[in-house]
């Protein structure tokens, strides 16, 4: 009987080739893209589960909002750790992350640079599950200046050898005393929200032992018990600020916690589980970029709609060619076929076709993956494995039942009697739920559209907005500080050079990564109104260099002494403090200077506001100081900019630093800030386009069938004179109605659905009518040039020919 279905269903795979090739095409591409999609939510829903202690494992973060300056860190105080632990017996245990950056290395007096240190507690092994290749879990990390570090940093480090007891230098004059490995890890799983490549002793660090609350450089994770539930344990820390951070606000800002709180002020601690930090982590101060669980909501739509779509396409071809299998049906139901037997007939005629997909759908995954990981900077791979063809597998099993269930009950629904008279036609139900299921296609098809469009859109607002100062033909060197008191004299050089326009020493970037320094600052007489603000340390040439605009006042000058005690603020803090455009001349107080508590500075100026951060932040109150630390920034007016890094590089290499000299372009910097986004929406155009695709193949198939059943009509009209786009206009107009009717429906929705990503800008663009307009047109042109292909052939063709057939 098996074998007896598979002949019929193959030979009417042969006989209907072109619209089988349809179903298969539209198929393979749906079941692809779907397939990528699942591998990248997958992905990206795994982070951090590979832990064994995962589900128990929670990070502490720190959240504060004073004078509506927001602070929301990852990282928190060294005391808290030791506090959750001795206080709250429902914590098992903590561990700490402190970063220490990438310093120098030296082994055997080689140096080595680029890799990355941090300092954790003893038992960051015993919490976190990255085995150890080499040395105990338990005690690797007990005793000051030892490291674990990575397989690939020790094979770099120390070829063959066993790296065990081997010693490794942090200063390359033995300034500082060595460290000795006592660990090897293989290696870090992508699928972790942090990557370092050494981790050393916090008993190396005295500042982990200190008793401050008000200084935050501890990544701290908590280990709950069992099932127990973290909102318990989050709602008792406010306890823990009371008892242990509310005497040290009162000893610095003069303030009780109460009254700290009464002024709308709000201080404390959050708990965010493991798992959930890649997707939903969004402090300022994260190891790493993350994801975003809205994108996984989007993709994982678009998975299923095209899926859909595919299927769609081979539930209105079956049913819209039903005409032509009408008298097959009647024959085998008059010959003994019951219902149950055609249904397994046509649901099997629906599982080779979808076979026949799943083949080309695995080679396009194959050949598509890497366009993906590059696109999305992933790591996503599709083997020949159990798991992954288990997963293609039942997928395809999904689409043929999906697809093929409904067409089968209506094939095999035919009475045999008016089928075999001829007197069988489509039934209005059938039309109607045709015509419904390609208006949801181009409803999903004209969402991504409008898509695509907004999110190119407010690239290209990010892109052009007035930053508030100039971001092109500036130069940062990176490393700048490595030269040590050489700095400036560096500078001094590019000074001299006529290709340089200015240079300015400050480490303080408004785009990329940046010297970050909150300020608690309040205006004077009013002690009590302490803000959180940030502050930047610049010189004289800042201002200048960046192409900033001061609004009112005047800029440092190095000739005026009494600017070491001056401050220029922007537009926001003037704002914040009350002051409008009369800011000039007021004083401001800060806490916790290198002048001590309460230092006053005199505001000389007001800087036009300008973007320090992310556009999907507000630009909040800055204050800037007299006061330039490290780093260089330097303002190009040469068009040949190679020449002019090459004699950069020269001066450079005189001063014989241990550092090769590097450097990138302001602009690069800002540009990077939007690479999630960027990434976004150049998959979300690919995907829409292969959903405009897969849906445009079914309306091709739809538009012969709809020219092939009018094809007396169309043979009688060309008779009686009608023209080529009398004839084109009669078959195209029909489709043109469902994808307006499309339009109407997908408009709202899809306003709703991009406004929503838009407000995570704090600057964006306005969603005018003009972009719905236009992504209705895209869809109604693309359908008409679909629809007119065949339409065009159809009026063409000789109506004798039609006409004798029938």
């Amino acid at each position: 009987m098996f074998r007896n279905y598979f002949k019929i269903a193959w030979r009417s795979f042969l006989r209907n080739k072109s619209f089988s090739a349809i179903n298969i095409l539209g198929l393979s591409i749906g079941i692809a893209v779907c397939f990528i999609i699942l591998l990248f939510v997958q992905d990206e829903l795994s982070y951090d589960r590979f832990h064994a202690k995962a589900n128990d494992i929670y990070r502490i973060e720190f959240n504060a909002s004073i004078n509506n300056g927001k602070i929301n860190e990852a990282n928190v105080m060294p005391p808290v750790a030791r506090t959750l632990q001795k206080d709250y017996p429902e914590v098992n245990e903590v561990t700490r992350i402190r970063t220490m950056g990438n310093p120098h290395i030296w082994v055997n007096e080689k140096q080595y640079d680029g890799n990355s240190l941090v300092y954790v507690d003893s038992n960051f092994f015993n919490v976190f599950s990255i085995p150890l290749l080499q040395g105990d879990a338990g005690t690797a990390l007990l005793a000051p200046h030892s490291l674990v570090i990575s397989k690939a940093v020790a094979h770099t480090f120390f070829g063959k050898e066993n790296p065990l007891g081997r010693l490794i230098k942090f200063s390359k004059n033995g300034d500082a005393p060595p460290f000795t490995v006592t660990g090897v890890y293989d290696k870090i799983p992508s699928n972790s929200h942090f990557h370092f490549d050494i981790f050393g002793s916090m008993a190396t660090d005295a500042d982990a032992r200190g008793d401050t609350w008000l200084t935050s450089n501890y990544f701290t994770y908590a280990v709950l018990q069992k099932g127990y539930d973290h909102k318990k344990l989050e709602a008792k820390l406010p306890g823990m600020v009371e008892k242990y951070m509310g005497p040290q606000i009162k000893q610095y800002m003069g303030l009780t916690l109460e009254q700290f709180r009464t002024k709308g002020n709000s201080i404390g601690f959050k708990l965010r589980p493991l798992t959930a930090i890649h997707l939903y982590g969004n402090s300022t101060t994260e190891f790493e970029p993350g994801g975003d669980i809205r994108y996984i909501y989007i993709f994982s739509a678009v998975a299923i709609f095209m899926l859909l779509i595919a299927c769609i396409n081979f539930i209105n071809l079956s049913t819209a060619g039903a005409a032509k299998r009408a008298k097959e049906v009647g024959m085998r139901k008059v010959l003994g076929s019951r219902k149950k037997d055609l249904v397994k007939q046509f649901l099997l005629e629906s599982l080779l076709i979808t076979l026949i997909a799943l083949g080309i759908a695995a080679m396009l995954v194959q050949l598509a993956l890497p366009v993906f990981n590059e696109l999305s900077g992933k790591h996503l791979h599709f083997g020949f494995q159990l798991k992954p063809l288990a997963a293609l597998s039942f997928l395809g099993l999904l689409v043929s039942i999906l697809a093929g269930m409904y067409p089968a009950f209506f094939l095999s629904s035919f009475k045999p009697i008016a089928t075999l008279k001829g007197k069988f036609t489509n039934t209005s139900g059938t039309y109607n739920l045709r015509s419904g299921l390609i208006v949801f296609q181009f409803f999903i098809a004209i969402c991504l559209i409008t898509g695509t469009i907004v999110v190119y859109k407010q690239m290209q607002f990010i892109q052009n907005i007035k930053l508030g100062y100039d971001k092109e033909q500036l130069l940062v060197v990176n490393n700048s500080w490595t030269l040590g008191n050489k700095e400036k004299v560096f500078r001094d050089q590019l000074l001299n050079d006529p290709r340089v326009e200015n240079v300015t020493v400050s480490g303080y970037k408004p785009a990329g990564p940046s010297f970050y320094n909150n300020a608690l600052a309040y205006p004077e007489g009013r002690q009590n109104e302490f803000m959180n603000m940030l502050e930047y340390r610049i010189d004289e040439r800042y201002i200048p260099t960046l192409g900033m605009e001061m609004v009112t006042g005047r800029n440092f000058l190095p000739s005026m002494p009494s600017d070491s005690q001056a401050m220029i603020i922007n537009e926001t803090a003037a704002r914040a403090f009350g002051w409008g455009n009369n800011a000039t001349g007021k004083k401001i107080f800060r806490e916790h200077t290198d002048r001590g508590p309460h230092a006053a500075y005199t505001v000389i100026g007001v800087v036009k506001d300008f973007h320090f951060r992310s556009l999907h932040e507000a630009i909040s109150p800055l204050l800037m100081v007299l006061n330039p630390e490290t780093g260089l920034i330097v303002k190009v007016k040469t068009k040949d900019v190679q020449s002019l890094l090459a004699s950069m590089k020269k001066q450079w290499e005189t001063f014989n630093t241990i550092d090769p000299f590097s450097w990138s372009f302001m602009d690069e910097l800002y540009n990077k800030t939007y690479t999630a986004e960027r990434k976004t929406g150049r998959i979300l155009q690919i995907f829409t386009l292969l959903t405009i695709l897969v849906a445009c193949m079914g309306l091709f198939g739809l538009t012969i069938f709809t020219a092939e059943q009018r094809a007396r009509e169309i043979g009688i009209r060309k008779v009686l004179g009608a023209s080529v786009t009398q004839v084109t206009g009669m078959l195209s107009k029909q489709f043109i109605k469902l994808v307006m009717i499309a339009c109407l429906i997908a408009f709202p929705l899809s306003y709703w659905v991009m406004h929503q990503w838009l407000l995570d800008f704090a600057y964006r663009i306005h969603l005018n009518a003009w972009i719905f307009v236009t992504a209705g047109c895209i869809a109604v042109l693309i359908a008409l040039c679909t629809v007119s292909v065949q339409s065009i052939k159809a009026a063409l063709a000789n109506p004798v020919k039609s006409l004798r057939s029938e």
